[in-house]
């Protein structure tokens, strides 16, 4: 009895789809007079409360906005056959499933989608968000975060992100979208910023200027020094000091050979008695805070003596 009943209801859903065709030829684009109710009675799980609490849900158009095939698919199971056209999307290519998003996701920062590496990568909307079923407060993504989301793909940057020095994404202060808009194609490296630097000043904006004497590094790229997914050093430093300063500085600075790891790593504590000038001896420049014990202004100075950072 059961099974006439559902069957009835399909034909009745099938009807008003054929009923409603020339309507829609004459009005091209508008959407159809039926809705998610006439795939629930099979669909209960993908059209379940998550769903029709979620903003897709909320809408007054049909699961073929989305989906091809639905009403081929509908006649074929009032018919009964098994072997029916079935409207999922997982058989279509990734292009094919961002067309169907893109129809009406264009204006909130996905416009330049299609240049970006994502697209050209081959990746979909769905690989990320989860229009059924979401597990994140906005975005609809497939997990509860959006770092979750994109370790899934960016397995060395999440690594990073385990690091002793880091930003506060594990605790939830950040988020990869904080620095990033993974719809983003017309900034290197998908940034919300036009360079590196511009997006490091919206936080660190003490280090922006300007100064009367400037780092030339530091003008030119953060990254330069750092490495913002993070690293084992202090202040997310792609390497200890006197190191990271040595890969430029290495000599010429008067520093008794400054660069010279010999007197650094190979010298004793006290040079021995009759020593010649010069004798290698351990230097406190491999310890602490080494050159920025007295260049403390790295980043750049507007002291009248500060052509050497010292102050």
């Amino acid at each position: 009895m059961r099974s006439v009943l559902f069957l009835a209801a399909l034909a009745a859903s099938l009807a008003v789809l054929e009923g409603n065709a020339s309507a829609q030829a004459q009005a091209p684009g508008a959407p159809p007079a039926w809705t998610v109710t006439d795939c629930e009675a099979c669909h209960d799980t993908a059209v379940g409360p998550t769903f029709t609490r979620s903003k897709h849900g909320g809408l007054d158009q049909s699961c073929a906005r989305c989906h091809p095939n639905v009403a081929e698919h509908l006649k074929a199971q009032t018919a009964g056959e098994s072997n029916g056209p079935v409207p999922t999307l997982k058989h279509l290519a990734a292009k094919q499933r961002n067309d169907i998003c893109l129809a009406c996701h264009e204006k909130a920062g996905q416009q330049s989608w299609l240049s970006g590496m994502h697209a050209r990568r081959n990746v979909a909307c769905t690989d990320c968000h989860s229009v059924h079923e979401a597990k994140s407060v906005t975005g609809q993504l497939k997990t509860a975060r959006d770092p979750e989301t994109c370790a899934t793909c960016h397995k060395s940057t999440r690594a990073k992100m385990l690091r002793t020095s880091h930003h506060p994404v594990r605790e939830g202060k950040m988020s990869c979208s904080s620095c990033h808009n993974p719809h983003e194609g017309n900034v290197p490296d998908m940034l919300k910023a036009d360079s590196v630097n511009d997006l490091c000043y919206q936080c660190h904006a003490e280090k922006r200027g300007p100064f009367a004497f400037e780092h030339a590094p530091v003008r030119e790229d953060c990254v330069s020094c750092h490495e913002p997914h993070g690293t084992n050093h202090p202040r997310l430093l792609t390497q200890k000091m006197p190191n990271l300063c040595w890969s430029c500085h290495f000599t010429g600075s008067g520093h008794f050979g400054s660069g010279d790891n010999l007197n650094t790593e190979k010298g004793v504590p006290v040079a021995p008695p009759g020593a010649a000038s010069g004798y290698p001896t351990v230097g406190s420049r491999f310890i602490e805070r080494a050159c920025r014990t007295c260049h403390v202004k790295v980043h750049g100075s507007n002291h009248p003596s500060g052509a050497f950072f010292v102050r």
